[in-house]
């Protein structure tokens, strides 16, 4: 009986342990502090304690991320609430599925000694973008504020060039720049910027950063998982925001400079402390931002928009 229970027990050590459960997360960008809880996740082993393995994979094109979701070739995606909505108008499968930054970081960005001090004197200038779409919705309403309409500035194109543009003097302002990036750039680059939030500006609040996943094949449950190391890794940097700096940074040479010391100080307020959690009345507003600036035909419900996972 004893040499039967030694064989048995031999041979469950033997068997080899179940595989973690695996998922592909597409970056918006090139890992930088904006991505701390998951980078900080994946090296406290977060993920792992929810039996999960996480590919984090950096995007050849930053507009792709969404559409590989959406084609079913990744199981999460970071993106934009205001692409998302008219992303999903377009007929993406797509929805939000968590929160990674729970607040704008676009901002109207000017000179700091610059022509423009206030709105009004927008009047006559040119304002830089980057990509077109919300960002005319976002300008409309900010120079409503001021009397203003898009007739009264011109709109210039400046590629991914915001600070450099302005800086030299082709636009005297900029909408599209991230206030815990743009800034510090400029200053390290000898020019003191100044920013006008969007959100004090007349623009509904909206999540800057959040999941999203395709929700005709999205698996809730792993998903609640992920979302919930994700959580353990914003709390984390929280109560241990030096050695939780030392781990991000410590994952690649290029992050220790000035310019990701300073974003990761701005960015450390900015992110969701419940990721799964699900502001409904947020979506709704943003939808009907859109609708009334004529980027969207219909308001669709905040169901075909997003799933409050924090909720299943």
């Amino acid at each position: 009986m004893k040499h039967f229970a030694l064989t048995a027990t031999l041979a469950l050590l033997a068997q080899p342990a179940l595989a973690a459960d695996k998922v592909t997360l597409m970056l918006d960008w090139f890992v930088n502090p904006d991505h701390a809880p998951i980078i900080v996740a994946q090296e406290k082993g977060f993920f792992k304690d929810e039996d999960l393995e996480v590919e984090i994979v950096a995007p050849a094109d930053p507009a792709d991320p969404p559409k590989l979701v959406a084609a079913g070739k990744a199981d999460l995606a970071i993106s934009y609430q205001p692409q998302l909505h008219l992303q999903v108008h377009e007929g993406l499968p797509l929805k939000r599925v968590g929160t990674l930054i729970a607040t704008p970081l676009n901002c109207l960005m000017v000179k700091a000694d610059g022509p423009v001090q206030k709105i009004e004197d927008l009047k006559g200038k040119k304002i830089g973008y980057s990509v077109s779409g919300v960002e005319d919705a976002l300008i409309g309403q900010i120079l409503k504020t001021a009397g203003l309409s898009m007739a009264d500035v011109e709109m210039v194109n400046v590629n991914w060039s915001l600070s450099p543009a302005l800086i030299a003097g082709q636009v005297d302002a900029t909408i599209g720049a991230y206030r815990n990036f743009e800034l510090t750039q400029m200053r390290l680059e000898g020019a003191e910027g100044k920013c006008f939030f969007v959100e004090e500006q007349g623009v509904p609040t909206y999540d800057e950063l959040i999941f999203v996943a395709n929700p005709q094949v999205l698996d809730k449950a792993k998903t609640q998982r992920f979302l919930h190391a994700v959580e353990r890794g914003a709390q984390y940097m929280v109560n241990h925001p030096d050695e939780a700096w030392e781990l991000f940074s410590g994952t690649a040479p290029d992050l220790k400079d000035e310019l990701n010391a300073a974003a990761w100080k701005e960015t450390l307020p900015r992110f969701s402390q419940s990721p799964a959690a699900l502001d409904q009345g947020r979506y709704a507003r943003f939808e009907t931002f859109l609708h009334e600036a004529g980027l969207v035909d219909n308001v669709l419900p905040v169901s075909e928009l997003a799933v409050d996972l924090g909720a299943q």
